[in-house]
């Protein structure tokens, strides 16, 4: 919790909004628009900043269908660097900048955190393998970890999900959520992030709580939080992600929605104790 709480300062819960970056180039929904892809991921942080967001997480979510890590090519990682750096000079230095290249291409995302001085990445198939959309999904902690102090980067954190959404745990139903998490412990992750099934699904409020206080490193939620929903987990938690539920009708596609944003965090501020709030 210690190496948390030297990025986050609060306990709980930390409101981390979602920048899903336009297709790339060399994805297939590429439009030819890099440079307004630049501008648009500038205009939604400044978004995010306004209101007074914990935290933004970068993800190259428009890039479907993904590829796997051993097939992605080195403009992906060259497009969310120059992303990610203006992305990282809009923010105010005291708020931390993650990011998660899709699909489990985690050492890239360290080589960019690494770059652009980004405070955390998410990483997926961190243990135990799993079969997702787009292929076999291998565990990887012990190569992370190892890439990770390659390139000195140990300040990096690394937030790793449990039984990723999107993706058939069949191979490993006989492991319990909480064996999931404590597996992840014991490889030493910075945090684990619980889903539901899909983008934009409500992770299990009893998933939470049998993970609450039987871990000691940070809880994070990765799907589903809402306005509505929001008081449930938020004494629960360390960090929230939020990407469909700012974005305009509640769709991951669509651009971000400023009303349900200044809305949400009024909520936040409402329900953070007063000596948690930071200045």
């Amino acid at each position: 919790m210690h190496r948390f709480l030297q990025v986050f300062h609060k306990q709980s819960c930390n409101i981390i909004g979602m920048v899903h970056i336009g297709a790339l180039p060399g994805t297939p929904l590429y439009k030819s628009n890099w440079l307004e892809i630049i501008e648009k991921a500038k205009y939604e942080t400044e978004i995010y900043k306004k209101y007074k967001l914990d935290s933004v997480l970068i993800e190259n979510m428009h890039d479907v269908p993904y590829t796997q890590d051993h097939d992605m090519g080195p403009e992906t990682v060259a497009c969310m660097s120059k992303v990610a750096q203006e992305i990282r000079n809009i923010m105010p230095a005291s708020k931390p900048v993650g990011i998660q290249i899709l699909a489990s291409a985690n050492e890239q995302a360290l080589a960019v955190a690494k770059a652009c001085n980004l405070q955390y990445i998410r990483a997926e198939g961190f243990v135990f393998g799993h079969i997702a959309d787009e292929g076999y999904t291998n565990a990887c902690a012990g190569r992370l970890l190892r890439y990770r102090r390659h390139i000195d980067a140990s300040r990096i954190l690394i937030f790793t999900d449990l039984k990723k959404k999107h993706s058939s745990h069949a191979v490993t139903n006989d492991i319990s959520l909480l064996e999931t998490a404590k597996a992840a412990q014991f490889f030493l992750s910075d945090g684990v992030i619980v889903t539901g099934l899909s983008t934009g699904q409500a992770a299990k409020l009893e998933d939470i709580l049998s993970l609450r206080g039987r871990i000691d490193i940070p809880l994070i939620v990765g799907s589903g939080v809402t306005g509505n929903n929001l008081k449930d987990y938020f004494y629960n938690l360390q960090a929230a992600i939020i990407g469909s539920y700012f974005k305009q009708d509640g769709h991951w596609a669509n651009d971000l929605c400023e009303e349900t944003i200044e809305n949400f965090m009024h909520n936040a501020y409402d329900l953070t104790p007063k000596n948690c709030l930071q200045i």
